[in-house]
């Protein structure tokens, strides 16, 4: 045949050809994918020479599977005689703390009831708390007392928040150590180590979920309820009282301030805002800060320093007088306005007013004013003693903790 002669066109590929590569190339990836999933998940354990296994091996650890059973709570707190010690801690201090260990174990109770703990780890839930009851009810104390303004008693009486407030604080003071002591203690029992709880059955709480659920939020919803109750029957005998006495006080600084609050009450119909009302309170309020010269007003002469010692005691706020004015109410056609709603929002200004006092320098300011004043009343007659003689002003705090027993006072 010659050369050039035409040959006819090139053969055409079966289709049986092209479905056999493809088909050993899906199987070659396939197992290259094996092979990548066994050596990292099932890489095999190789003797270490120097001692233990391959370092590269992590352990990980099995959850702690917990059942949780059906258990009632017992708070094992005398509602009334927890009013009066929040109402007064630093006199009831010692109930104070007492307080603190009996509402904390209960709720450890509950919790290792819950989680059907061997009768052994409940025996000793009391005795591994003791372990760090020393340094809680200091902490309980202190964010109580930092929370809690003690000098506005009358004040709080007067719209009916005394007991009311105290609760208040005392539920954020809990809420905040709660979890930690019962995760710590809980924990330190089971001696699991860094394994996981995990519980077993429908809606399962974590065990610090069990203690804010079902003790410390019931807890203070009954504490709540008698602190309403207490709070109107005090305001009753307010009312009544007639208090004649001497007042020996030293002013020495006054605030003056003026706040605004918009409110909006909204009624809701299956959901939906069907009706609304703006309300708009303005205020001023005076408050005076100085000192109870009737608790500490002490004068000394030192002959040997040659000094002439003036004690005070520390600076707090002597009265407050709040002015409100309602600015605007517009009451939409479903609502009515309650007295209760105009009493919140005067309440609410009043602690602000206060709150910020309290927050700035007012209280070294009337120190100051004190020194000075002092030196100008008594620098005369000091001198006219001996005119060697230094005058000093010196401020002490007053001893209000007395360590007394509750069942004594009632």
């Amino acid at each position: 045949m010659a050369e050039n002669e035409y040959q006819g066109p090139p053969p055409i590929k079966k289709a049986s050809s092209i479905y056999s590569i493809g088909k050993k190339a899906l199987i070659i990836s396939m197992l290259a994918i094996t092979a990548m999933i066994l050596l990292k998940y099932y890489k095999p354990s190789i003797p270490n020479p120097i001692g233990g296994g391959d370092p590269t091996i992590t352990h990980i650890p099995k959850e702690l599977h917990i059942n949780y059973i059906p258990a009632e709570y017992n708070a094992n707190v005398d509602e009334e005689d927890a009013l009066v010690i929040l109402s007064n801690p630093n006199r009831y201090r010692r109930d104070f703390d007492q307080l603190v260990y009996d509402f904390n174990l209960s709720l450890l109770g509950h919790v290792a009831n819950r989680m059907d703990l061997s009768m052994e780890i409940k025996a000793g839930l009391e005795t591994e708390y003791q372990k760090h009851h020393a340094y809680l009810k200091d902490l309980y104390f202190q964010d109580f007392i930092a929370l809690k303004d003690t000098t506005d008693s009358y004040q709080q009486l007067w719209y009916q928040t005394e007991n009311a407030n105290a609760v208040e604080v005392l539920n954020e003071v809990a809420s905040k150590y709660t979890c930690p002591m019962i995760n710590t203690i809980i924990t330190s029992l089971l001696q699991s180590g860094s394994s996981p709880l995990a519980g077993a059955g429908k809606y399962v709480e974590t065990p610090c979920g069990v203690a804010l659920k079902e003790g410390l939020q019931p807890m203070m919803k009954r504490l709540e309820a008698k602190a309403a109750i207490a709070d109107f029957s005090r305001a009753k005998g307010f009312l009544e009282e007639k208090v004649e006495k001497a007042i020996s006080e030293l002013a020495t600084m006054e605030v003056r301030d003026k706040k605004g609050l918009n409110t909006e009450l909204k009624t809701n119909v299956w959901g939906v805002n069907v009706s609304s009302t703006d309300i708009e309170i303005s205020a001023i309020s005076i408050l005076k800060v100085g000192f109870k010269l009737n608790e500490l007003f002490d004068i000394s002469v030192d002959e040997g320093k040659n000094a002439v010692t003036i004690t005070l005691p520390e600076p707090q706020i002597l009265s407050h007088e709040v002015y409100p004015k309602v600015d605007k109410l517009e009451v939409g056609w479903m609502r009515e306005i309650k007295d209760e709603d105009f009493n919140k929002n005067f309440n609410l200004l009043r602690r602000e007013f206060r709150s910020d006092a309290m927050n700035s320098d007012i209280m070294s300011k009337a120190k100051q004013e004190a020194v000075e004043l002092m030196d100008l009343m008594f620098s005369p007659v000091v001198a006219g003693l001996n005119r060697r003689y230094k005058l000093q002003i010196r401020f002490k705090r007053i001893a209000q903790e007395v360590d007394a027993d509750l069942s004594s006072v009632n």
